[in-house]
């Protein structure tokens, strides 16, 4: 089969579209022909050693496609599913656990079912498993615009939730559309002085932005990052807690948030698609941190 291996650390240029072995699942697994895949910021940080993997490796943990041999009770040759990939993502096959994927809904695209595992899960954990967001609750979101951001913007107000998002000017009226009540232009504005007393603040930058957002949570609230280490001093001083969320892969939640994409509840932000081959391109889109909504690599049909 194709796929897109790496031999060694370093650029996008060591990722290498080429033949390699079709994986076979084991015992409670599945094997996936993959339709489409996304492309996460974990992944590059992999491609570029900040993050150690065994190699040569295939990288790409979200995939969406058809069933091609089932290992598990949960599911049958020719289901259609989405979730992660064990064996790696970007490739035309791909072996998961059953328990770590879902049922792709007939109303929601491959691409659209792709963008959701990393993106989907993490913002959902961060909101509702983490910060204890409730109807009512209110909800401060950095790199609203993101893959994972849009998301959580999304979740907050279907909640019930006050949504406030922060970005760059040219993202305003886009995370505004998402159903955000406020947004915040960081290169104009510092949220400390327009954001006071949210329940939850959710950090997807990193940098001076994990700080930064400190000031905006109420005594008794909680800064959630998934970008930088948690600053859990300050904001014990502050009555708050600050945590590190690392997403834990579910298929409960992975079918909760599909089922509000196919009713219309959330959108998918799709910012651009690439061929397999073309995923050079794609990590280098996902590297400049200007792109809005998700990367998605189009496998196959």
């Amino acid at each position: 089969m194709h796929a897109v291996a790496m031999h060694e650390t370093g650029g996008p240029d060591v990722l290498r579209y080429e033949e390699v072995e079709r994986p076979e699942p084991g015992e409670g697994e599945v094997l996936i022909r993959v339709h489409a895949a996304s492309v996460n910021p974990i992944d590059w940080k992999i491609r570029q050693g900040q993050r150690p993997k065994p190699l040569p490796a295939v990288l790409g943990s979200d995939v969406s496609g058809t069933v091609e041999l089932s290992r598990a009770e949960e599911f049958a040759a020719g289901d259609e599913v989405f979730g992660f990939a064990q064996s790696g993502g970007y490739a035309e096959y791909a072996t998961a656990p059953a328990a770590i994927v879902a049922p792709k809904p007939a109303g929601i695209t491959h691409e659209q079912a792709a963008a959701l595992p990393v993106a989907g899960l993490t913002a959902w954990q961060a909101l509702f498993d983490r910060g204890g967001l409730k109807r009512g609750g209110s909800a401060l979101v950095a790199g609203a615009a993101g893959g994972v951001g849009h998301f959580a913007v999304q979740f907050a107000k279907h909640a019930g939730a006050q949504a406030v998002g922060t970005g760059s000017a040219r993202n305003r009226d886009f995370v505004l559309g998402l159903g955000a009540d406020e947004y915040v232009d960081y290169s104009s504005q510092d949220v400390a002085e327009v954001v006071r007393d949210v329940d939850v603040a959710f950090d997807t930058v990193g940098g001076d932005t994990t700080q930064s957002l400190l000031a905006a949570v109420r005594d008794g609230g909680v800064l959630v990052t998934i970008a930088n280490a948690p600053p859990e001093q300050a904001a014990a001083e502050r009555g708050a807690r600050a945590e590190l969320l690392v997403m834990s892969p579910s298929s409960e939640q992975l079918a909760r948030i599909a089922e509000l994409v196919a009713a219309g509840d959330v959108h998918v932000e799709i910012a651009e698609t690439f061929s397999l081959s073309e995923v050079q391109r794609a990590h280098t889109l996902s590297e400049s941190g200007h792109a809005r909504g998700k990367i998605i690599l189009i496998v196959g049909g």
